[in-house]
């Protein structure tokens, strides 16, 4: 399959356009076009028909199509689940907060990771998305709700460094002024802890705000929750994670699923403490999301809240993140499977 112009920086859409024997300033006509969420060549009106109807013919634009919307009655958290051109399905979450809009993409159809709290790896890895597939998730989630995006989050189905090359291109793209321009401070990508993938990051040297999913302080817990553990344990990623911040100086935000008597105990905070001492971080504590095929439960209010306590105090800032969306399965990969189970 030819490569999908919207997955093109304005200098390789130059590029395509000489070959068919175009001007090259058509190339910032068209990227803008595209990445303001046309879902035909017809709406381009500053743009000869005779060149609409080529790019037509030659590169079909394959916009996603929604198959389920659902909008939470108590904090108006909206999900989409978009239908691609092969016929795969993908979510993306759209939450409201006083600071603007924020969409969270994915980045994978399924995932390979295979944690044991989240929905998205039960049915394992389909296929890594192009990035243009990314890019409208963001664009036509913003044509749908009306709503202007101004923060992403890559924390959907999938594993973004899993997918780097092409997650690299989609920030690219979603960063560029002839398109939807948000700034790389504005974003956040989420990794389960592919070391590999963190090392080649910091070499990048973006502005983004990495989330590494840390969800427990021993390779003992760790790895009974976490396959990727046992390919890169705990310190190995740690290790990774200073390096990052050597690297780009940027503070890195932990993420950590609040597991009922799995990770939650005032023991795990306090050798948790220990283990990212002198490691510039932010713990972002997430009361488990209940998904139907797992035995694990989100702890209670009261243990959050001691474990937090005990963070503060040892000088990592930890924050307890509001839960958005709960009435509307917001949780990656929840309503994707549903969706497949019914094959309707």
């Amino acid at each position: 399959m030819k490569e999908h112009l919207k997955s093109m920086t304005v200098r390789e859409l130059a590029e395509q356009l000489k070959t068919l024997g175009q001007p090259a300033f058509r190339a910032k006509q068209i990227y803008t076009w595209l990445h303001k969420g046309i879902r035909s060549y017809g709406e381009m009106t500053n743009v000869p028909q005779a060149l609409r109807d080529l790019l037509s013919e030659k590169f079909p634009l394959l916009p996603p199509q929604v198959v389920r919307k659902q909008e939470s009655a108590k904090d108006g958290t909206i999900k989409y689940l978009w239908e691609l051109a092969d016929g795969n399905c993908v979510e993306t979450v759209l939450m409201r907060y006083h600071y603007g809009n924020t969409v969270c993409i994915s980045t994978e159809v399924g995932c390979r990771m295979g944690c044991a709290f989240c929905a998205s790896t039960l049915g394992g890895l389909v296929r890594k998305l192009e990035p243009y597939e990314m890019v409208d998730q963001v664009l036509f989630t913003q044509v749908d709700s009306g709503l202007p995006i101004s923060h992403i989050v890559l924390m959907g189905i999938g594993e973004p460094l899993d997918n780097f090359d092409n997650v690299m291109r989609f920030l690219e793209l979603i960063n560029s002024p002839e398109g939807m321009n948000i700034s790389m401070r504005h974003i956040s990508l989420s990794t389960c802890g592919l070391v590999p993938g963190i090392d080649r990051l910091a070499e990048k040297k973006l502005q983004l705000t990495l989330s590494v999913s840390l969800h427990a302080p021993t390779d003992e817990i760790r790895d009974t929750i976490m396959p990727v553990n046992k390919a890169y344990p705990t310190e190995v990623l740690l290790q990774a994670c200073r390096r990052y911040y050597e690297k780009t100086g940027r503070r890195i935000s932990f993420e950590y699923a609040m597991i009922d008597g799995v990770n939650d105990t005032p023991e795990a905070a306090k050798i948790l403490l220990k283990r990212l001492k002198g490691l510039p971080a932010h713990m972002n504590l997430i009361p488990l999301n209940h998904v139907e095929e797992s035995p694990l439960k989100p702890s209670t209010r009261q243990a959050v809240q001691r474990f937090q306590a005990i963070l503060e105090e040892g000088g990592v800032p930890a924050t307890v993140r509001r839960t958005l969306g709960g009435d509307i399965d917001a949780s990656c990969g929840q309503l994707r499977r549903k969706y497949t189970q019914q094959g309707t």
